[in-house]
């Protein structure tokens, strides 16, 4: 147990400690204490617990707080006292009341009619077999300092925990009255203490956008060093419980009042997903201050939700927003409206907002059913399903995602597409769409469904109502051709529905880093393996030609391990190192990649689209309680 010394002692008056840690076990053993004390007096002769309630519960002579001799945070004091002064309202329904109960009804099990000294001997057990060591420090001393060097083991406090605690020692003579006013209600709103350290950090990024979240309290610790009354602390106190009221908003859309706003917060809260919350607060904040208008931050809410989105479609990972959105806070100024600022913002720079251009490639050729979060795709066709505007709406929530051409080819579909396409061509063909946005939709019976043809399933489709079935009115047949025809009509919705970024003069940079990517992925291909033209494009986002062309004009790592998607080395393929003068399949066969007669690499040794894809995917989101 850890305790400073209070200084207001005196020698006739009952010295005071400040408990920093052990609050939980003392409150636990005096609950205890209680229960023993009521049992005894109950089941023995009258007062036989007494003794506890004088020696060790109460100050007898004293009145108000100084009568009881724990006293608890502010959140459980009612509930103890009520307790310790054998109220009738003594152990409700509160942790304080369960706990009481807890022990009495142990005592009742506990207690053997054959033994009457066994509560006797427990009680004892309680008193004199727990050891306590005290270590009580002076206001000189860093109490936290010396609390973090002994804290090492068992379960440690939250930074929420630290923070509060630091905050209350500062305030020895307003606790009270600023943990009633100010803590208890922003308790309220944010009643996990995970909750309070996501807003402590938050709070925090403001000012330092690269802040960790695990080094939160020595941050705070620092900024509350610098306060040097209890009028400023209790000043931002206030402020943290101002912003509380705001994150209540993030975290529970359904408290904010405006249908426009809440709207967006319902749908940033669906995404599930913290990167944006820091710029999110902020912009709430300065409605609360009444700089922004409930059109205004709409406007910013529907921007952020777009970037998200629009990410998503091209295949861009999320690595990276945990460093953007803190950024952008600290770039806005006075000077804009909010809405025009964010727009602004999300567009400059290497921050891969998509361009209208970038979606509808994107659309067209990134491998959707496999881009990020499983939630985030089945969230973004939802909402797509929505922006139609049905004037009988379905419920989507317990849609799923149905391939339309299945991802596993029966002789059926396999016949058609090799009758349009040609045989050599079906694999290709099909591992470039399959699993494009365009090939997709939602439906509650995709079990059902499996790989039936077109036609069965169209009439499945149109009957269902939804708004993205019926975009295959139109189609006799499917197939790659289809897709990508279907894919544009698609990119155009979302582009309807999400806004894209803004031209700010500034040339397109999202091409390099798109290469970057393709050269990632090329390098890392092991040694006796290979990978499809198809599938490094869909990987990245891009097209199997521009693949190809981007490996003939440019020196990349392992280029002669990209065939073609049945495995034959492409016809035209030449090293750019005039030096080099083996083959590519002897140089293949060298790394030990087997080859069959018909001179096609052994399909065993491929690298499929889903490996390919763990290698450009880097998900930093943090998680969300």
């Amino acid at each position: 147990m850890l305790v400073p010394v209070d200084a207001a002692q005196s020698a006739v008056s009952i010295s005071r400690f400040l408990v920093v840690d052990g609050q939980q076990r003392l409150t636990t053993l005096t609950l205890l204490l209680a229960a023993i004390r009521d049992y005894r007096n109950a089941h023995e002769k009258p007062y036989a617990g007494e003794r506890i309630h004088n020696t060790y519960l109460t100050n007898q002579y004293e009145e108000g707080d100084r009568h009881v001799k724990l006293v608890p945070t502010q959140q459980d004091r009612d509930a103890y006292f009520a307790v310790i002064n054998r109220d009738a309202h003594s152990g409700g329904d509160d942790q304080v009341g369960a706990a009481f109960r807890f022990f009495r009804s142990r005592l009742e099990e506990f207690d053997d009619p054959d033994d009457p000294e066994d509560i006797a001997h427990l009680e004892t057990a309680v008193l004199m077999g727990l050891t306590v060591v005290s270590i009580s420090t002076h206001p000189e001393d860093n109490v936290h300092r010396i609390f973090q060097s002994l804290n090492n083991t068992g379960l440690k406090l939250t930074q929420g925990d630290l923070i509060r605690n630091f905050i209350f020692m500062g305030l020895p003579t307003r606790g009270d009255s600023v943990h009633k006013r100010y803590w208890m209600p922003m308790q309220n709103l944010l009643p996990t203490n995970e909750a309070l350290e996501q807003l402590f950090w938050l709070d925090l990024l403001a000012t330092k956008p690269t802040l960790k979240i695990n080094d939160t309290f020595n941050e705070y610790q620092k900024k509350l060093s610098n306060l040097g009354t209890e009028d400023d602390i209790e000043h931002e106190v206030a402020r943290l419980a101002s912003l509380a009221g705001q994150y209540a908003l993030i975290l529970d859309p359904a408290r904010e009042k405006d249908p426009g706003v809440r709207f967006r917060l319902k749908r940033l809260k669906a995404w599930d997903a913290s990167t944006p919350h820091a710029l999110m607060l902020e912009l709430l904040r300065r409605r609360a201050q009444g700089s922004v208008s409930n059109e205004e931050l709409e406007r910013a809410l529907h921007l952020i939700e777009s970037y998200l989105v629009r990410r998503l479609l091209m295949g861009q990972s999320t690595q990276g927003l945990n460093r953007i959105f803190p950024q952008i806070l600290n770039q806005l100024d006075d000077q804009e409206p909010v809405d025009r600022q964010i727009h602004r913002l999300l567009s400059t720079g290497r921050r891969h907002f998509a361009t209208d251009e970038r979606v509808r490639a994107g659309v067209a050729e990134s491998p959707y059913f496999l881009n990020g979060r499983r939630s985030h795709r089945s969230i973004v066709l939802r909402w797509l399903e929505e922006s139609f505007g049905s004037k009988e709406p379905v419920d989507t929530a317990k849609l799923s995602i149905e391939h339309i051409m299945p991802q596993t080819l029966n002789a059926e579909w396999r016949a058609h597409l090799a009758s349009v396409y040609g045989d050599d061509q079906v694999e290709e063909m099909h591992n470039a769409t399959v699993h494009t946005l365009g090939n997709l939709t939602l439906t509650g019976y995709n079990s059902e469904m499996g790989n039936k043809s077109f036609d069965l399933k169209k009439d499945a489709y149109l009957k269902s109502g939804l708004a993205l079935s019926r975009t295959l009115e139109d189609f006799q047949t499917w197939g790659p051709d289809e897709i990508r025809e279907r894919a544009r009509l698609l990119a155009d919705q979302i582009i309807d529905t999400w806004p894209g970024p803004i031209d700010v003069g500034v040339a397109d940079t999202d091409l390099s880093p798109l290469w970057s990517k393709v050269r990632s992925i090329v390098a890392t291909i092991p040694a006796g393996h290979w990978a499809s033209y198809g599938d490094v494009a869909a990987a990245a986002g891009t097209n199997a030609q521009s693949v190809g062309n981007h490996l003939a004009e440019h020196e990349v790592l392992n280029a002669h391990r990209v065939l073609r998607g049945d495995g034959a080395v492409a016809e035209n393929f030449r090293w750019l190192d005039p030096r080099e003068t083996r083959t590519a399949r002897e140089v293949l066969t060298d790394e030990g990649l087997e080859f069959t007669s018909a001179g096609k690499a052994d399909p065993e040794a491929r690298v499929p689209l889903e490996k390919l894809l763990i290698l450009v995917e880097v998900d930093d989101e943090p998680a969300m309680f």
